[in-house]
């Protein structure tokens, strides 16, 4: 079995790129950092970094062991921290990633005020609308809004709320057209799609009656405070997450269409990367977000 203690000092001594680093950052003698990776390599049989006396070097081999070491390490500490952390107030760095809407619409006013509740924690934000492989590039939480059910995996799922996709668009628009009675008035109106080649909507009504209608692009954009300008501009009518519009319906600037339609719904999952969902740090910013994104007043 190895030493533990060994192989974390190890992965210090390879994120640190070198002994003496290392060891000023630890507060060890390099002495000591050099005879406990020798006596890991001892164990393992095998070069794990390449001593000389001006290049510090990690072998294929080491490389590869460091990988899992520092799975191993965090595991370790992840399960040392599910112990001492019940009590204990959250501590050290979370990263999470989101898409720019959400990042703007929610957690822009959301972190901070997690970060000031919880001095000790470190929150990391990431933004973008590409895509991201949550375990690969190393973040804590993923907030991810998605129409269908997403794939299992190894990745905790929470589901934090479901939000219905409506119909809406200005009044000054609504004034200028017919308004529409039932679904297949739409066919008549100028629509605000997320792509140009989406050429329909599935309406439906309670559990059972559903519409295929088939609609007329006028306006075309993959974002969604675009599309909402757009129908505030009064070029069309445009199917939006309620979270996206009710700001905008509640002032007046737009207005729902066949109300007692939707046009689907869109799921909110938060995904933690397993060997940290336990941690105290994790767990309560992750907690904060479903708390507000759960709100039916956020919603």
């Amino acid at each position: 079995m190895l030493n533990l203690n060994d192989v974390q000092l190890f992965v210090k001594v390879v994120e640190w790129k070198g002994f003496a680093p290392a060891a000023r950052a630890l507060g060890l003698p390099k002495s000591t950092l050099s005879k406990r990776v020798a006596e890991l390599e001892r164990a393992l049989d095998v070069s794990l970094i390449r001593r000389t006396t001006r290049r510090f070097v990690v072998t294929p081999v080491g490389r590869e062991f460091h990988r899992h070491a520092a799975t191993m390490v965090e595991v370790a500490d992840a399960a040392e921290q599910v112990v001492r952390g019940r009590l204990a107030e959250p501590t050290g760095p979370v990263s999470v990633t989101c898409s720019v809407p959400t990042a703007q619409d929610w957690l822009a006013e959301l972190l901070p005020k997690v970060a000031r509740r919880f001095p000790k924690l470190r929150i990391a934000l990431h933004a973008t609308d590409r895509f991201v492989d949550v375990v690969r590039d190393g973040f804590d939480i993923a907030v991810r809004d998605h129409f269908q059910p997403l794939p299992d995996s190894t990745m905790v799922q929470r589901r934090v709320a479901v939000d219905p996709v409506v119909l809406v668009a200005s009044p000054r628009y609504l004034a200028r057209r017919k308004q529409p009675k039932q679904p297949g008035d739409l066919a008549s109106h100028d629509a605000l799609l997320t792509r140009a080649s989406t050429g329909s909507w599935t309406l439906t009504r309670g559990e059972k009656e559903t519409a295929e209608v088939t609609v007329t692009p006028r306006f075309a954009a993959d974002e969604t405070t675009v599309l909402v300008a757009a129908a505030k501009e009064g070029l069309g009518i445009v199917a939006l997450p309620v979270r996206a519009c009710q700001q905008a319906i509640a002032s007046g600037a737009l207005r729902r269409v066949l109300p007692g339609w939707t046009a689907g719904s869109v799921m909110t999952t938060l995904l933690l990367a397993d060997r940290r969902a336990q941690l105290p740090s994790v767990r309560a910013v992750a907690d904060a977000i479903a708390d507000a994104l759960g709100k039916p007043g956020h919603r």
